[in-house]
């Protein structure tokens, strides 16, 4: 079938180069622009042959009076443009010009004047469609636009050049951090984004539930259709206590089947009543309570339920059964910070290793950080005024010092105070530290943060207690090490800071998507 399926395409390249045309893209009626332009010959190879292409106007201006106009179109295949030429013999030049402008184009294409940067461009003979665009109110205009402007239209952001090259490293770095893994042997696994476990400890978190909805809804129920009073449920306690008398007459009468069935069914339907009636006259509006507390046993998941802020605990669970694992998604945090480091939604990459200790942990984060280095390069005594002493956590000024100044490169800083990192790190033989690692780097600071895992059960139940925390959310964690615990060790990569090392961006809300954080949460 493969060969078949090859075969086929090799006949429709061969019969689209025999009619003199370009190929179209598998999937969409069009030639990509970066098939034409990224050619080793900048595309002037394709000289005379047709194209179809489609894509949004960069920049657009009419010239020789008129006559015709010059597009730069981009269609996101690529950082580059097509020169497109339109004669107004063609179409009206006033609606394809503005940039933003969308527009499908028939054409041949044709080499430059000498002396050009371009190496092709396309004369257009037909246009298949315009997506119009009124300059007066397109919010991105010709002009240079600062990133903080940007984040106000992130729907539309990803036209411009800053954002859309930011999209296209983030997936290469995406496609990067599964061929990693996927050459050592790893399992993805997809773990939950609601959980009931706080993994950090911290209790930052975002909760789920149904009960404000539900307390909405039950208002206006209530508000249209008020419970039954205790008069009403009163008396439908005696038509229920009338119609059991009835069936109990008839019964002793020795009444035939068909009467009682037919009281007894009436029976039925008061209780039923009266069921009903007692339930809804217990309603109340508000949220629930339990002794004094809100009842979470009446929420959608019958308990507290939040947004994961890692998926760590559950991946430990398959690393203690597939050996090598990772996880790869969103995780959030509800801390009320502004700075430029710091996002409400963020994407976390998390393997775990089964049989692995701090030394291994470390070795596989340096060599998953180079590996991503490799694949898209990254743009290559002091005071602080938070003091420097034992059993502080590293200040992001620290880090950045550390990495900057001091070694003027990347650096593993091991074995942290225990009193400043989570739970689930494994206690050192020292009492005070245990087996935790960070991997700095230049201009963002923490990259990596990663730790030896607790296996020992009677020591992390322990540190549970230590740290305040219910043992109740933590007792499938703890079976893992009641049942064929095992020694093993992961890390967790912000994946947003991975890319502003990359890309040598300020802020991290510009390399993600749609940034989330207090006080924003557009589209």
């Amino acid at each position: 079938m493969a060969d078949l399926t090859d075969q086929l395409a090799a006949a429709t390249l061969i019969d689209a180069a025999a009619a003199g045309e370009v190929p179209k893209a598998e999937f969409s009626d069009r030639v990509p622009i970066r098939q034409i332009i990224s050619r080793s010959d900048g595309g002037s190879g394709l000289a005379g042959q047709r194209a179809r292409v489609g894509g949004w106007v960069k920049t657009g201006r009419k010239a020789d009076k008129d006559a015709f106009a010059f597009l730069e179109l981009n269609d996101g295949s690529s950082a580059g443009n097509l020169q497109v030429i339109i004669d107004a013999s063609v179409s009206d030049l006033s609606n394809l010009v503005p940039t933003g402008t969308c527009i499908v184009v028939d054409g041949h294409l044709k080499l430059p004047p000498s002396g050009t940067k371009q190496k092709i461009e396309l004369r257009a003979d037909k246009v298949l469609h315009v997506g119009p665009v009124d300059p007066a109110k397109y919010p991105l205009p010709k002009t240079r636009l600062t990133l903080d402007f940007l984040r106000d239209f992130v729907h539309l952001r990803s036209r411009t050049n800053t954002i859309s090259a930011v999209a296209r490293i983030r997936n290469a770095l995406a496609y990067a951090t599964h061929t990693f893994f996927h050459n050592h042997g790893f399992l993805y696994v997809h773990t939950p984004i609601i959980t009931t476990s706080d993994c950090e400890g911290a209790g930052e978190m975002f909760q789920v539930t149904t009960l404000f909805s539900e307390a909405e809804k039950l208002e206006k129920d209530l508000a249209q259709n008020p419970p039954p009073t205790e008069t009403e449920v009163e008396a439908a306690r005696l038509v229920v206590k009338e119609k059991g008398e009835v069936v109990s007459q008839l019964k002793a009468a020795k009444a035939s089947k068909q009467e009682i069935g037919a009281s007894a069914d009436e029976l039925k339907k008061a209780k039923e009543n009266l069921s009903k009636m007692e339930e809804r006259s217990k309603l109340k509006p508000g949220i629930p309570e339990k002794d004094g507390k809100v009842d979470y046993g009446r929420d959608f998941f019958a308990r507290q339920a939040f947004l994961t802020v890692s998926g760590q605990l559950q991946v430990e669970s398959y690393a203690c059964a597939l050996s090598s694992v990772y996880t790869f998604g969103p995780t959030f945090r509800a801390e009320n910070s502004h700075t430029s480091r710091h996002l409400a939604e963020f994407w976390m990459v998390e393997p775990e290793l089964a049989f692995a200790d701090l030394k291994d942990d470390m070795n596989c984060a340096e060599a998953y950080v180079k590996f991503m280095c490799q694949w898209r390069p990254v743009k290559n005594g002091k005071k602080f005024e938070n003091e420097v002493k034992w059993g502080i956590d590293l200040a992001s000024e620290h880090e950045r010092y550390i990495t900057e100044v001091k070694f003027q490169k990347p650096v593993i800083v091991y074995n942290y105070p225990k009193e400043i990192k989570a739970f689930y790190m494994r206690l050192n033989d020292d009492l005070k530290t245990v087996a935790a690692m960070d991997v700095l780097v230049p201009k963002v600071g923490e990259l990596v943060g990663g730790s030896q895992r607790e296996e020992r059960y009677d020591v992390i139940q322990q540190r549970i207690n230590e740290m305040g925390l219910p043992i109740e959310p933590y007792e499938w964690y703890l079976d893992l090490r009641r049942y064929g615990t095992v020694k093993h060790a992961g890390f967790g990569l912000g994946f947003e800071r991975m890319i502003l090392f990359a890309t040598g961006l300020e802020n991290i809300r510009d390399v993600i998507p749609f940034p989330r954080y207090p006080g924003r949460a557009d589209l």
